[in-house]
């Protein structure tokens, strides 16, 4: 849920939700999960389909239907993710749009300024999503568009300030851009009292660890210390193989060694990290009441219940591309803004199944030639996330006059915003050609590569 300003509520896809808000007068607009809880609310129906509807689907909007929809052509591309629809309007409401597979993909209620919608107006692939969100802000809210990214800096340094008072904080710092912009944002609230603990646990991409460190030490002069946690992490992983768990054990561990790092640092008492809001809602945590989880983020629903430190993470209000954008406003040079995001456990959710030293190293050595070639391409658009997935997956070859029992390595890269919703890249066949034929030569154990065209949703980014 965002709140823009005293006279107006904006619900996000949340299922924690308060009916008191639905009854206090404010405008709301309701998104997917939001929808269902407005249409309940209000005594309207919804029933199961029988064919969910996931990724772009085509809007077809009643013309003149609703201030909600100006300047919205009637027929237009939107991102769905649902498997419902309403069967019976609440009282009050009428029909804004539908869908092919959704009769009901808007309503609202003029006089109450209440709306609620089946798509996801906030991600990039909605054509018209930010008309959308800007017609309820403008039109139904009365919002004026006074709020810049200087705000929320100024804002959230008084706030990292009040809360730290005097104490000491240190930083996991992963290589992303996310805990880059977390870091500097803390370091401008507490100066010296932050201390950047860098934690090479092994799972990192082909030369990562020595750039990560160049970059906060030689470019945003961080104080960091690097833990080598590689032998660790492995042995903590050693025959494991559900994704889950993996996350899990890779969390507890990230715990342990920052724990034991802040020890050997007078008065620290918390723990700063770059989480989003995407890493906390498609993770069940105790500050989220889903009743789903989609995955557990180390950063998020991987924590012990008990840490001797107490977590600080100033960005988890924030969406990618509003980090990106926080990190330029604070100074950050382009090369970390646009840094492609990485997961936070690493390799180990790029390889299904058990997690060794051998495995690790194809992985490593397949994704180094995925990223080189998309890097060197011609691209428009360039893609926002790629890598390669070691798989379990064991084929057939013939590889110069033997047969080979080897395995099979994908491909995977999206285009997206913020990584709440994403599509396949549309590679060139020649770009996927190269790829396919340098992993093949010069990877050891590998004979097959396949591409991954599937959205987000219905499938996530990452394979685990």
């Amino acid at each position: 849920m965002l709140t823009g300003g005293p006279e107006s509520v904006l619900l996000a896809d949340s299922p924690d939700l308060d009916p008191a808000i639905l009854r206090s007068g404010l405008p709301v607009l309701g998104i997917c999960y939001g929808m269902q809880l407005v249409t309940r609310h209000f005594g309207g129906e919804l029933h199961k389909l029988e064919r969910a509807e996931y990724g772009p689907a085509v809007l077809r909007v009643d013309a003149g239907s609703s201030p909600l929809f100006a300047g919205v052509p009637e027929r237009t591309r939107v991102w769905m993710s649902h498997g419902d629809s309403v069967t019976r309007l609440p009282r009050g409401f009428a029909a804004l749009a539908s869908t092919e597979r959704c009769a009901v993909a808007a309503i609202g209620d003029e006089r109450r300024r209440i709306y609620g919608v089946q798509f996801h107006p906030e991600v990039a692939h909605t054509e018209h999503g930010k008309a959308v969100l800007e017609n309820f802000l403008r039109r139904v809210a009365n919002v004026p568009p006074d709020w810049a990214m200087e705000s929320f800096v100024d804002t959230a340094t008084e706030e990292i300030r009040a809360r730290l008072g005097d104490a000491r904080a240190i930083c996991a710092l992963s290589g992303g851009v996310d805990s880059a912009v977390a870091a500097t944002l803390v370091a401008r609230a507490i100066g010296e009292r932050l201390t950047c603990v860098f934690v090479d646990h092994g799972l990192l991409r082909k030369g990562e660890a020595q750039s990560v460190l160049a970059a906060f030490r030689d470019v945003l002069h961080l104080d960091v210390r690097t833990i080598d946690a590689r032998a660790r992490f492995v042995r903590a992983l050693a025959g494991v193989e559900d994704p889950e768990r993996k996350r899990i054990i890779i969390g507890h561990e990230f715990i342990a060694v920052f724990e034991e790092a802040a020890r050997a640092i007078p008065d620290v008492r918390f723990l700063v990290q770059g989480t989003l809001y995407p890493d906390v809602i498609e993770s069940k945590t105790p500050q989220s009441k889903a009743g789903h989880k989609i995955k557990s983020h180390h950063n998020v629903g991987g924590l012990p219940e008990k840490m001797d430190l107490e977590l600080l993470e100033p960005l988890r209000s924030l969406f990618k591309d509003e980090v990106r954008e926080l990190g330029r406003v604070l100074g950050l040079p382009e090369h970390v803004v646009r840094r492609q995001p990485f997961p936070g456990p690493g390799l180990a959710v790029r390889i299904i199944g058990d997690v060794t030293e051998e495995r690790l190293a194809i992985v490593r050595d397949a994704d180094a030639i995925v990223r080189e070639e998309i890097d060197a391409a011609p691209l428009d658009p360039h893609p926002w996330q790629y890598f390669a997935v070691l798989t379990p997956v064991r084929s057939v070859g013939v590889m110069g006059d033997g047969r080979t029992y080897a395995t099979l390595v994908a491909v995977r890269a999206i285009t997206s915003d913020d990584g709440m919703t994403a599509d396949w890249a549309r590679l060139p066949a020649e770009l996927l050609e190269r790829i396919s034929t340098r992993i093949v030569n010069e990877v050891a154990g590998v004979n097959r590569v396949a591409y991954d065209i599937t959205s987000k949703p219905p499938a996530t980014v990452e394979w685990e």
